[in-house]
């Protein structure tokens, strides 16, 4: 089992399905918690589920497009608790828009969530991290294979993610390791629409026959942070039942 007590996870994103897997992974394992998300309230209810003390949770609300509310987040993390070994941008969009119907909002929105947030966040994060700590990000197998039609903007801004993960492993090695993990089709809110209209079609593509669960992609995210990925850096790790084979 791993252990991550006296360590610290910073996770945006808390409250959605993937987010809340992670966030109990680490605190089963021992991990102090910075929570943060756009839904203030949302992010609330899952520290009160995960840690009914408050001993080793902090909820915040926070804006990922927004550059001062990550220095926040990383400030309020080293006030509550002193460090920050483990960084977790989980939070994200997935919206439906076609290509040819795609304002320029829709697509700026979407890689400032997917993309642009995921920098603000490392950018600040890095330089008080501890040493031997990890980041690991959410890409997903439209960073790898495309995205579904009508998902462009999303497929982009993950293959953004993708090659920013590989990048920072380069430079930040090795006091930082960072890598990221790829999920298919998750069994969240999130695919809630393509499911209703498409779910047949997606299941067939799954070797696997079924959806993956936000816990196996989490148990993923803990092993990339452990101490048992110390010479993984620069990787993506896939939870898609077998959907994408490639590299």
């Amino acid at each position: 089992m791993m252990d991550f007590s006296d360590r610290v996870l910073l996770l945006t994103g808390a409250s959605g399905g993937i987010g809340r897997a992670i966030a109990q992974v680490f605190h089963d394992a021992g991990a102090r918690i910075l929570l943060a998300d756009i839904h203030e309230d949302g992010v609330r209810e899952v520290a009160q589920s995960i840690d009914p003390s408050g001993a080793r949770t902090q909820p915040m609300h926070y804006d990922a497009t927004c550059p001062e509310e990550a220095e926040l987040a990383v400030r309020r993390c080293l006030e509550r608790f002193g460090r920050l070994d483990y960084l977790v941008p989980a939070a994200g969009i997935y919206e439906d828009q076609t290509f040819l119907t795609m304002t320029d909002e829709q697509w700026r929105n979407t890689l400032s969530v997917n993309l642009d947030g995921v920098f603000y966040l490392c950018r600040r994060a890095v330089p008080v991290m501890s040493e031997g700590g990890a980041i690991v990000t959410i890409a997903s197998e439209a960073a790898h294979a495309g995205s579904s039609i009508g998902h462009s903007h999303y497929g982009a801004s993950k293959g953004g993610v993708l090659t920013l993960t590989r990048c920072l492993a380069r430079e930040l090695a090795p006091s930082v390791r960072v890598n990221t993990v790829s999920p298919g089709a998750i069994d969240t809110p999130m695919i809630e629409d393509l499911m209703h209209e498409r779910a047949r079609t997606v299941l067939e593509a799954v070797p696997m026959g079924r959806l993956g669960t936000s816990r196996e992609v989490a148990v993923a995210v803990a092993f990339l942070c452990s101490d048992t990925a110390s010479y993984i850096t620069g990787q993506a790790i896939h939870v898609n039942g077998g959907s994408y084979l490639g590299g």
